[in-house]
C-alpha cells in the first residue's frame, strides 16, 4: 500500500493518492476554494473547478473518474447558480456521488468549497 501526499502544508495536503494493491489508486483532494474570494458564486465555482481539473491532471486522472464530491456553500441560496456552473463542467453520464451543504467557511469571503475523491490508474 502506498500513500503519496502533494502540496503538503501544516494543516492539509492539496492532494493525497492512495495506491492499494495491486494497481488501483484513489485520489483525495482537499477542499478547494477560489483564488479570488471577491468573485461572485459563478466566478468562484469556475475557479474551484479549474483547480480541481489541475490537481486531477497532476494525479494522472480527470473529472470523468471522480467518485464523489462534497460541496460546501456559504449560502444555500447560491445552490442554483453553483449548479449551473457545475452542470456545464461535469461530464454527463460520468457524474459522481455528491452532497451539497450550507456551511460556515473558513474565510467569510469564500462562497464555495469543493472536496473531491477520484479514481486513478
Amino acid at each position: 500500500m502506498t500513500i503519496e501526499r502533494r502540496n503538503v502544508g501544516k494543516r492539509l495536503s492539496d492532494l493525497v493518492i492512495y495506491a492499494p494493491p495491486p494497481s488501483g489508486r484513489l485520489v483525495y483532494l482537499a477542499g478547494q476554494v477560489a483564488e479570488d474570494p471577491k468573485a461572485d458564486i459563478d466566478g468562484q465555482t469556475r475557479s474551484v473547478l479549474k483547480q480541481v481539473d489541475r490537481l486531477l491532471e497532476e494525479a494522472g486522472t480527470d473529472k470523468t473518474r471522480i467518485l464523489s464530491a462534497t460541496i460546501y456553500l456559504a449560502d444555500i441560496n447560491d445552490y442554483a447558480r453553483m449548479n449551473a456552473v457545475w452542470d456545464a463542467w461535469v461530464p454527463q453520464g460520468e457524474t459522481p456521488a455528491r452532497a451539497t451543504v450550507e456551511a460556515k467557511l473558513a474565510n467569510p469571503a469564500y462562497r464555495v468549497e469543493i472536496q473531491i475523491v477520484a479514481a486513478a490508474g
